[in-house]
């Protein structure tokens, strides 16, 4: 592992699969009656967070008090940045308190990598979603869903599982880290989206691109719906929420189509009735809620390996449980 979590462009499969393993065998004290292992005691994780978030922010939060780290949770609104207190500035007040990590979601793309290599802090940075860039933990834990359901599980990857992921590629970060992450790990990837909402260059992209959902539905062992992104928009980029949903939208047919041991997927929010019935976000091949709950254990993979060192983190992790029982 290195220093810092900035892009899932920087992790070779081998340390993919070491956070996997990781976060599998944390998951396990989740089942326990205290969810506490004292691995980051002492240590600082600061969530500073320049955009509205719920998912993520308690993700990280729940993550680092259960490794036993002290949080502290920065929001922009209300506090000096709202004032016009520039990152640099932000910054070199968390590195005076003493943070061991910050967790950082940004606005901008290339905050979080701003941040790590400008020397303004010493501990490790984790991009928690940087503009329209970036969101390598929303990648692993959705790769760590899919190993579960598609693998069998511990040490392996997602070689020769095709993954589909449909919706407004254009503005979303979690496309760009799954593209990146997924074909590191061995996977076929292949975006579906309307053109209007296609990135531009996407073919130097390690994925294939497709218009018609329909195509490649029958043969995808997972298919992830990104949420339409308004707030990102300046332009009408389809015609319709209508058409939008009878072209790119999963409803029961087309997941009826889908083979019996494929998963739906979705980062969240859900915009139900657009991209995504309620039919089938509520249905058991829907993992939106289990992928909330892989969360926080990559999450705590994450905290652990870049704070706790990443020596036999497997076998420490494992001792580290049962000094805790």
């Amino acid at each position: 592992m290195k220093r810092h979590l900035i892009s899932a462009a920087d992790l070779t499969r081998d340390d993919a699969v070491l956070i996997l393993d990781t976060a599998e065998e944390l998951a396990r004290i989740a089942d326990r009656p205290i969810k506490k292992l004292p691995t980051l005691r002492g240590r600082t994780v600061v969530n500073l967070f320049f955009e509205d978030s719920t998912r993520t922010r308690i993700s990280f939060e729940a993550a680092a008090k259960r490794l036993s780290a002290d949080v502290i949770n920065f929001s922009a609104k209300g506090s000096s940045v709202s004032k016009g207190e520039s990152l640099k500035d932000t910054a070199l007040t968390l590195e005076a308190m003493g943070a061991d990590a910050v967790v950082i979601r940004h606005h901008d793309s290339g905050a979080p990598h701003r941040l790590a290599t400008s020397g303004w802090i010493g501990g490790s940075v984790v991009n928690a979603g940087d503009g329209t860039h970036e969101h390598p933990t929303q990648a692993l834990l959705d790769a760590f869903t899919m190993r579960r359901h598609l693998t069998s599980g511990t040490g392996q990857d997602l070689a020769g599982r095709r993954i589909t992921i449909v919706g407004d590629i254009l503005h979303s970060r979690v496309a760009r880290s799954n593209v990146h992450l997924l074909s590191t790990l061995g996977a076929e990837v292949t975006l579906v989206a309307p053109p209007t909402l296609v990135p531009f260059a996407v073919e130097s992209w390690p994925c294939e691109v497709s218009y018609d959902l329909d195509a490649v539905i029958g043969k995808s062992d997972a298919v992830m719906m990104l949420r339409v992104q308004r707030e990102r928009m300046n332009a009408a980029f389809f015609p319709t929420e209508r058409e939008y949903a009878r072209r790119y939208g999963l409803d029961g047919d087309r997941m009826a189509r889908m083979p019996e041991h494929a998963i739906v997927m979705h980062p969240g929010p859900m915009n139900r009735g657009m991209e995504i019935t309620a039919e089938v976000a509520d249905s058991p091949r829907c993992t939106a809620v289990e992928q909330v709950a892989n969360g926080v254990s990559i999450r705590m993979a994450v905290l652990y390996l870049l704070l706790g060192g990443n020596e036999p983190a497997v076998a420490t992790t494992r001792t580290a449980t049962e000094e805790s029982k």
